[in-house]
């Protein structure tokens, strides 16, 4: 039997068969028929507004949806078929490297990418090559690259070394030193140190690290060892916070060292995922020889990335947030944002069994864990429970290596999350907190799995 028209879409056969999941059905199914039961899936989904795991952006005003549904087939690689949204992208990596203050921005050079998690590849790329070729210059072993970075960096550096065979130093958090600042930076570097990683916004935290502080560790090292080692900016959240909540601090192209930055359109970018940006200072800090120049679009376009063919769409939608909101309008928004993380963060340090470990005053981001973890009589990943049933996605995990015995809770603010659904939120910890605390005896933690995103 095939579906009809005319009869009611839940009663057609088709719509309530499990036939098709796993490979092709054998005949065509109505297009509504197709849509109700996709539609009737993706409700079994969390509401994307509540989720407060997630750094990617959840809400877009009327116009940039019309935007997005008026391009969304444009294939960003194919700029000698679009180019009206090429010169978009090439204007809009240069608005980074004007807001990030690029010694020259003519002389710098940037692209767009499919996330910040790309954008940090090949800003790791560059560090890497650069330093093969002044390797093999000098005549010296170019097979043993080394990375230096924090213990709680993101995942996607993880992926980078693993991928591309760089050893990833990992330097430990601590309670005395809760992110990468320097301190002992010379145990970790040596000749085969391509780079260091410093991240403004951890996304265990959301806490930055001082670049400027970094730098000056580095100026150090090559005072008494000679050696020259860059630093890559991972601004995934930060790069887009700093310049506008936070103008006065130096994490940028005001310190020599930073030779790039990546950061990601699709966080506090505001733009729906995916879209990532990675700016270089200037050209000599991009190797020439990893550009390629593809002639078979009908032009000859060079490229540097790890996809080819990608949307154009959110290309078009980062111009229009620049355009839409300007300096002022990005300061309003994240402003807006850190009020309501400030807000929250003091809200939960005074329900009494929590304590900040930070307090959402870098990016709009903090994380929070109990006092006396060893005696209570709940977790942090009851908690998240019981927040899940009231729609809310708040994550709980172990922290990064020598800090794994600390479990931690942690909330990202993102435009849309606003001061009354904030003020529901905390509402709804306190009685979720309340409940638990009347439990006679411990709830299991077993099989909670941390999730968390970048």
């Amino acid at each position: 039997m095939t579906d009809s028209e005319l009869t009611p879409i839940f009663d057609r056969p088709t719509s309530e068969s499990a036939a098709a999941r796993y490979r092709l059905g054998d005949e065509e199914m109505l297009p509504e028929t197709a849509y109700q039961i996709v539609h009737d899936e993706a409700q079994l989904d969390g509401n994307a507004r509540l989720n407060l795991a997630t750094f990617v952006s959840t809400w877009m005003d009327d116009y940039a949806d019309k935007l997005y549904a008026e391009s969304f087939d444009k294939n960003m690689i194919d700029k000698d078929e679009y180019p009206s949204t090429a010169e978009v992208e090439d204007r809009c990596w240069r608005i980074l490297a004007d807001l990030w203050h690029a010694p020259s921005v003519e002389d710098a050079i940037g692209t767009s990418t499919t996330g910040s998690s790309e954008a940090c590849m090949l800003g790791g790329l560059a560090l890497k090559r650069l330093w093969q070729h002044k390797r093999k210059a000098e005549g010296k072993d170019a097979t043993k690259p080394n990375l230096v970075m924090s213990s709680a960096v993101q995942v996607c550096w993880e992926k980078f070394c693993n991928y591309w065979d760089v050893e990833m130093r990992l330097m430990p958090i601590s309670d005395d030193h809760k992110v990468l600042d320097g301190h002992d930076l010379e145990k970790y570097v040596d000749e085969n140190t391509i780079g260091v990683v410093a991240i403004m916004g951890v996304t265990y935290t959301g806490m930055y690290e001082p670049v400027k502080q970094i730098a000056a560790a580095l100026d150090e090292i090559q005072a008494k060892t000679g050696l020259d080692v860059p630093i890559h900016v991972d601004g995934a959240s930060g790069a887009m916070i700093a310049p506008f909540l936070q103008p006065d601090l130096e994490w940028d192209f005001r310190l020599e060292r930073v030779h790039s930055i990546s950061t990601s359109g699709h966080k506090y970018g505001g733009v729906y995922p995916g879209v990532g940006w990675v700016v270089w200072r200037d050209t000599q800090w991009l190797p020439s020889d990893l550009v390629f120049e593809v002639s078979y679009l009908g032009g000859n376009m060079p490229t540097f990335a790890l996809n080819f063919s990608r949307p154009g769409a959110q290309i078009l939608l980062q111009y229009y947030l620049f355009l839409r909101l300007g300096f002022a309008g990005y300061t309003a928004m994240q402003q807006a944002c850190q009020d309501v993380a400030v807000y929250l963060s003091d809200g939960i340090a005074k329900l009494g069994p929590f304590e900040l470990w930070n307090d959402g005053t870098d990016i709009p981001v903090f994380a929070w864990y109990l006092k006396d973890e060893t005696s209570a009589k709940w977790t942090l990943y009851d908690l998240a429970d019981r927040l899940r049933m009231k729609g809310w996605i708040v994550p709980a995990y172990p922290m990064p290596a020598d800090l794994t015995h600390l479990t931690v809770q942690r909330i990202v603010v993102r435009n849309g999350l606003s001061r009354d659904l904030a003020e529901k939120l905390l509402a709804d910890i306190a009685d979720a907190v309340r409940y638990l605390e009347l439990l006679e005896s411990p709830m299991p933690a077993e099989g909670h799995t941390p999730g968390f995103t970048h």
